[in-house]
């Protein structure tokens, strides 16, 4: 590891609000590029005043955001020296203990994305973890994949692509082709493809890796796959289009061909 990075990492544990400290994303995962920024999860048990925060970030970045809190509390800088940008997330460590206890020991389904919080803990390389708790806590994920939850996804999100009764995504859709109303169409195709995935992986039993290169990871690791997977995606993503709902129903018919529902 960059001495310059581990010197950052070290900083941060010496805050004593924090329990533990680890390095996620893509560059944790092996499936980072180019474009890749370095993840750093922080986790506390209290809020790290911002002023403190900002103090460590300007010893080493000239370029920074610090405490804009748009997507939950992090920070955001660019390392001079590593020619590198840093994604510092600062999670609660009771939040997150209450995430994983959700869904892998209750047994809880999400609208998509069900297990994508699991995923970046699997692939943690903990720098710092008093009390080893982060530590444990990635094993504890660390057994098959439970077959209740693998039919609690699936039977939710299916649910939500078209069969269900009233204001399943495909209705949603459907409405906003009558109306013309472009932002709407893609707005719930988003949410469309969010549940489609989120059921995909749940078939194959693998935890959800989050919103980048989903199609590529899922020809990669995902043994069984809907008949035209790549082909129908490719499809559904231009818009305005007069096939939309012909290609989501092949989607969604492909996909149930696979599925196990109680």
């Amino acid at each position: 590891m960059n001495d310059i990075l581990l010197q950052i990492l070290n900083e941060y544990a010496n805050f004593e609000q924090v329990q533990s400290v680890a390095i996620g994303g893509s560059v944790a995962s092996a499936n980072s590029d180019t474009m890749s920024d370095t993840d750093i999860y922080v986790f506390v048990n209290n809020d790290i005043p911002v002023n403190l925060r900002e103090n460590l970030v300007k010893k080493y970045s000239s370029k920074y955001e610090v405490g804009g809190e748009y997507f939950g509390a992090g920070d955001e800088y660019f390392v001079d020296k590593l020619n590198k940008q840093l994604d510092v997330m600062f999670w609660n460590v009771k939040w997150f203990k209450l995430i994983v206890e959700n869904i892998w020991q209750k047994f809880y389904p999400q609208n998509g994305y069900t297990t994508a919080f699991l995923y970046t803990l699997k692939n943690f390389k903990i720098t710092y973890d008093e009390n080893n708790w982060l530590t444990e806590l990635q094993k504890s994920i660390n057994t098959k994949y439970p077959q209740k939850l693998k039919e609690n996804i699936i039977r939710r999100n299916f649910m939500l692509l078209k069969d269900k009764p009233f204001a399943s995504y495909y209705e949603q859709i459907s409405k906003a082709i009558e109306r013309n109303d472009i932002n709407s169409i893609n707005h719930r195709i988003a949410a469309f493809m969010a549940s489609y995935f989120d059921i995909i992986y749940a078939q194959n039993e693998l935890l959800h890796p989050g919103e980048k290169r989903l199609i590529q990871y899922a020809k990669k690791h995902c043994p069984v796959l809907p008949e035209n997977f790549e082909e129908n995606l490719n499809k559904i993503f231009i818009q305005p289009n007069p096939e939309t709902l012909k290609i989501l129903s092949d989607m969604v018919e492909n996909l149930r061909q696979i599925i196990e529902i109680a």
